[in-house]
């Protein structure tokens, strides 16, 4: 398993749609640093710009209309940096505070203030992850509980806000609403599967946001490899494809390939978790109702066009064995890798387990962990 949550689960289903998702590039095509030098970002090819509205108008989980501005990057690592840099006064005495309600993924590249919950300032800014990366649950005290469409923690009429939506897909939680923010963050790595293309966009309103970012990418890597922008079209393009033409196989549909996948993933973790005296899994049957988007077991997926569940990317396991001080080493030394809970903010006995590594890898930890005693 990869430690940054490598999608090889993925890896089955292109397979499977095989040569039809190939890209190829002549090599005297794409050579020039720019692809519109009429668009705000001029390094973004006109048709992965076309693909990404379109998806996002298919699957309902974002406005994505011409009133907004797309903005490439290469991941989301870099499209959050951009956003930072984006609304950050450039004449501010000092560094922007930065939030996200924990569990969160904490980065020393920034003036990092930790949970958004127990900010007590005015000059920040908050990330907002929903359905959140690292996290399942909704209580900052307890990870144990189900995957829920955040919104922001902090309320200041000034306040600014990042909302990742890297896991807001149909095979991962029910689409209940379009997402309308001010900046929002999607990748392919997550959607699709495709991390290794390092590629990744954003929504973006504020057409003076969307420049500031724009520059922070020319200035950082001077645009994005079109190799990456003209597969991640192929491949937008062909989930879009196998939905609109009535006579594609059920095979081709990416959604409910990977739904499917990770539903059969959390009864097989669940099972295993029943019948350990050392890890327990999330059970999904606490909400707190602290957040504004209310969340349930089941919700109505206006995409499936049925009641849906919660099929998070990654799973908190938390040791019920106090003698076991570290449980992340612990399970390292069994051959299970995962990442402790105090990456996160939160405490040592929860760990992080990942429901996207390939069927291999993963009934091999699920054999490990039940031979745990």
């Amino acid at each position: 398993m990869s430690l940054s949550g490598d999608s090889t689960m993925y890896e089955a289903f292109w397979k499977s749609v095989g040569a039809e998702a190939d890209t190829l590039i002549a090599g005297w095509t794409s050579m020039s640093y720019s692809s519109d030098i009429t668009n705000l970002c001029w390094f973004l090819e006109p048709q992965l710009a076309h693909q990404i509205r379109r998806l996002h108008k298919f699957v309902g989980n974002a406005v994505a209309g011409v009133d907004r501005f797309i903005i490439v990057g290469t991941g989301s690592s870099q499209l959050i940096q951009a956003s930072l840099y984006a609304l950050s006064p450039p004449d501010a005495a000092e560094p922007m505070s930065v939030v996200s309600l924990a569990p969160y993924c904490p980065s020393s590249l920034h003036k990092w203030a930790g949970d958004a919950s127990k900010f007590t300032g005015y000059n920040y800014i908050e990330l907002v992850c929903t359905t959140n990366g690292p996290d399942d649950c909704d209580d900052p005290d307890d990870p144990k509980r189900e995957a829920i469409l955040r919104e922001a923690l902090l309320s200041f009429s000034d306040r600014k806000t990042v909302h990742d939506l890297a896991y807001y897909w149909p095979q991962y939680t029910p689409i209940t609403h379009r997402a309308d923010h001010d900046i929002m963050l999607f990748t392919p790595s997550k959607s699709t599967g495709h991390a290794g293309s390092r590629i990744g966009w954003a929504l973006v309103k504020d057409r003076a946001v969307a420049k500031r970012m724009m520059q922070y990418v020319e200035l950082n890597t001077m645009g994005v490899a079109k190799e990456a922008q003209l597969r991640a079209s192929k491949i937008l393009q062909l989930v879009c494809d196998a939905y609109e033409d009535p006579e594609r196989d059920i095979k081709m549909k990416l959604f409910e390939f990977a739904a499917e996948k990770l539903g059969n993933r959390w009864g097989k973790l669940k099972k295993v978790g029943s019948a350990s005296s050392i890890f327990t899994v999330p059970s999904f049957d606490q909400i707190s109702g602290l957040f504004t988007v209310p969340c349930f077991t089941m919700d109505v997926c206006y995409f499936f066009e049925d009641t849906s569940s919660h099929r998070p990317a990654f799973a908190w396991l938390e040791c019920e064995k106090d003698e076991v001080e570290d449980p992340e080493s612990y399970l390292k030394e069994k051959g299970i890798v995962v990442r402790g809970g105090s990456r996160f903010g939160i405490e040592a006995r929860y760990v992080l387990f990942s429901m996207l590594d390939d069927d291999q890898i993963f009934d091999l930890y699920l054999q490990r962990l039940a031979a745990l005693s």
